[in-house]
């Protein structure tokens, strides 16, 4: 949607779409700010995720799944929940729970508990039978490393058993999985990853501003975000546009970044002669 025109704005496709997906986390929502957020932000918004077990214990859970489906937003349970319930040896009832709210998209992670990775791949191969799969590689403790061949290999065989796209763990704090303690991209890790990886089969989680205008300034306006706040979602859609000063030169001209950039460089250097 675009309220006016306005030149060197990036093409974003249409949903549903295959790249430049953004995804919500809801961490516990209640109804009306659902349908406050979907007033707000639906036409940005393609998947959502209820954050960890969240699902458990949010109220009006079943009238919000209807809401954002209704909506053309895709919900889904978090990981987590899959693997509190995978943990107790209830894999056929957590497909059970899925069906009973009639959700499409599931995912299988293995961040906080520890699946032999071929099993992992058989548990995406069954799902992907009869709904579309995410699933997450990396660990959500900070003290387990995965070495960057290990990454490939996973994401690979995850994408070759079917999954849709393969999520890069961040955690809702952004601070482990693909990012440093302190936040920053673990850029050796990740370009490491994308020379194998299409990067339009994977979802980075990113729920720091740095974290996405780092992955902006990477892909562009297109990559695939996740873990967003819902009061986040429209300040994202402008760092993808370039309309926030962190990506404002990203889409415009060459000529257009050089002259203006160097309007501002002759001010300054005015202003010093003065002082």
């Amino acid at each position: 949607m675009k309220n006016f025109e306005l030149p060197f704005i990036p093409e974003r496709p249409e949903k549903p779409r295959e790249k430049g997906l953004t995804m919500m986390m809801d961490k516990g929502l209640s109804l009306s700010q659902t349908a406050d957020f979907i007033e707000a932000n639906k036409h940005l918004t393609d998947i959502v995720k209820f954050g960890f077990g969240t699902a458990f214990v949010t109220n009006d859970l079943e009238e919000k799944i209807a809401l954002y489906k209704s909506n053309n937003i895709r919900p889904y349970f978090g990981g987590t929940l899959f693997e509190a319930f995978y943990a107790r040896g209830m894999f056929e009832d957590y497909l059970r729970l899925v069906d009973k709210y009639d959700l499409d998209l599931a995912e299988i992670s293995d961040g906080s508990i520890i699946i032999p990775h071929d099993k992992k791949c058989e548990l995406i191969h069954t799902m992907a039978k009869d709904r579309t799969v995410l699933s997450e590689v990396g660990s959500k403790d900070s003290g387990i490393l995965i070495s960057p061949n290990k990454w490939i290999k996973m994401m690979s065989t995850e994408l070759e058993a079917g999954s849709w796209k393969v999520i890069a763990e961040g955690r809702e704090s952004g601070n482990v999985g693909v990012f440093r303690p302190n936040g920053t991209a673990h850029t050796f890790l990740i370009n490491k990853i994308i020379a194998k990886i299409e990067p339009n089969r994977i979802l980075w989680e990113a729920p720091i501003k740095n974290q996405q205008v780092w992955f902006i300034k990477l892909f562009g306006a297109n990559v695939n975000l996740g873990n967003i706040a819902p009061h986040e979602v429209i300040p994202l859609e402008c760092l993808r546009i370039g309309l926030r000063g962190d990506t404002f030169f990203e889409n415009l001209p060459e000529d257009y970044a050089t002259r203006l950039k160097q309007v501002n460089s002759d001010d300054i250097e005015e202003e010093e002669e003065n002082q």
